[in-house]
């Protein structure tokens, strides 16, 4: 098994509820209220990764920093290229 994989064995419910782990919970740092999504990416194998939240994703540092000039430019071509502006 490779060394940055963790596998967590978890419950099914009567009405199909997934019931999670304390130490997973804290690992992905899931909260009341928190989001997943689940990827079936083959027969028996289920991907679950964490959807952040808008707050969580705002605390994320920028991965581009442009001026308001070269926003607006990049809104011109953008613009041109679907015809909505010539």
């Amino acid at each position: 098994m490779n060394s940055n994989i963790s596998e967590f064995k978890l419950k099914v419910g009567k009405k199909g509820e997934i019931y999670t782990t304390a130490k997973l919970r804290k690992i992905l740092n899931l909260k009341p209220g928190s989001t997943v999504v689940a990827k079936v990416i083959d027969e028996g194998k289920v991907l679950i990764e964490v959807t952040p939240t808008i707050e969580e994703l705002l605390k994320r540092p920028k991965k581009v920093k442009l001026s308001v000039e070269e926003i607006e430019k990049l809104s011109v071509e953008a613009q041109k290229e679907v015809g909505t502006i010539e």
